[in-house]
């Protein structure tokens, strides 16, 4: 791979709230100022809502983009198996610390260094993939945010089934190349056995998959769709959002952010919030606190958002109970 096409040195300028330049970092920068790394399976365009509060909490340290800290953004749009390059880079380049902003990217970074300092945002077991050895200390030269509990998928099953209590078969939709998507699909299996459903299980890894798949779920008559956490599904939401509406399938995932783009509901931590929390362990590091001193992060706080647009184009109604207890509903 040319270095050219790892979109080195790219930088963010914002102006207000929101990124609206992205220029190549120029040499010359001082030599005193320290530089992040950011490593992500996905791509600008998807992540820049996010960076937003990556900066904030790295601002909890004083620390502000330009003025006294320089990022260099490393974006593999969708293709993982650049990842390992990607992250070879950065560790060519001795930056001060890798921001790995989902888990294939940590397990990228962990792979290519030992000793630069990684804060890491991953939905996957942190213990289980062997990215740390503790939750509380975690060792070695990684810490950072773990975004989804086990019981989480049992719990989005059962508010689609509470939405939609006539629908005897509910679809997966899962990455076999997640490290959780087994665990998962057995969780959901288990939720679905108890109350007489029955539980399609659908794999997806390209974005030529979807097509394939939502037809399947016409054919075999799924009443709804739980997509599974995974970093590439959330970079292809739109797209399954449409697929979704095309077949008057209701669709259930973790992030707001498909709720936002027209999924009937979504149940999960705040992504903003796991994204500033790197920022903040980030701006830590830069202090001077070890990875290792520094305990994983896991989520405390879930989001209920409920599309009611959605939710009348599909001709459901949603029980008062669960209205009741949404964090926040679109009408």
């Amino acid at each position: 791979m040319a270095p050219g096409q790892m979109k080195r040195r790219e930088f963010v300028s914002l102006l207000g709230a929101a990124a609206a330049a992205w220029p190549c970092a120029a040499g010359g920068q001082q030599p005193a100022m320290p530089v992040i790394g950011c490593l992500s399976g996905s791509s600008l365009t998807e992540r820049a809502p996010l960076l937003v509060a990556f900066r904030k909490g790295l601002s909890q340290s004083s620390y502000i983009e330009g003025q006294n800290v320089a990022i260099e953004y490393y974006w593999a749009e969708g293709q993982y198996d650049r990842l390992p390059a990607l992250a070879a880079e950065l560790a060519r380049r001795q930056v001060a610390v890798i921001a790995a902003l989902d888990g294939p990217s940590a397990l990228a970074a962990k792979a290519a260094t030992t000793t630069i300092p990684i804060v890491f945002n991953t939905g996957i077991d942190p213990i289980t993939v062997g990215l740390v050895v503790s939750l509380r200390r975690p060792g070695g030269n990684l810490t950072g945010v773990n975004m989804v509990a086990g019981p989480l998928p049992a719990k989005q099953f059962g508010l689609l089934h509470e939405v939609i209590p006539a629908a005897r078969t509910i679809a997966l939709l899962i990455n076999p190349n997640n490290a959780n998507a087994e665990r998962d699909a057995a969780i959901v299996r288990e939720a679905a056995r108890a109350v007489g459903r029955q539980i399609l299980v659908m794999k997806a890894v390209t974005e030529a998959d979807f097509e394939t798949i939502f037809a399947t779920l016409a054919r075999e008559r799924a009443g709804a769709l739980l997509v599974n956490s995974d970093v590439f599904f959330t970079s292809q939401r739109d797209q399954i959002v449409a697929l979704a509406a095309r077949h008057a399938i209701p669709v259930m995932a973790a992030w707001r952010e498909f709720a936002v783009a027209g999924a009937l509901m979504s149940y999960g931590p705040s992504l903003a919030a796991a994204e500033q929390q790197v920022g903040v362990y980030t701006g830590k590091i830069l202090k001077g606190a070890k990875p290792a001193d520094l305990p994983i992060i896991q989520p405390t706080m879930f989001e209920l958002m409920i599309n009611l647009k959605t939710a009348k184009s599909l001709a459901l109604s949603i029980p008062p109970g669960v209205l009741a207890i949404a964090d926040e509903v679109i009408e």
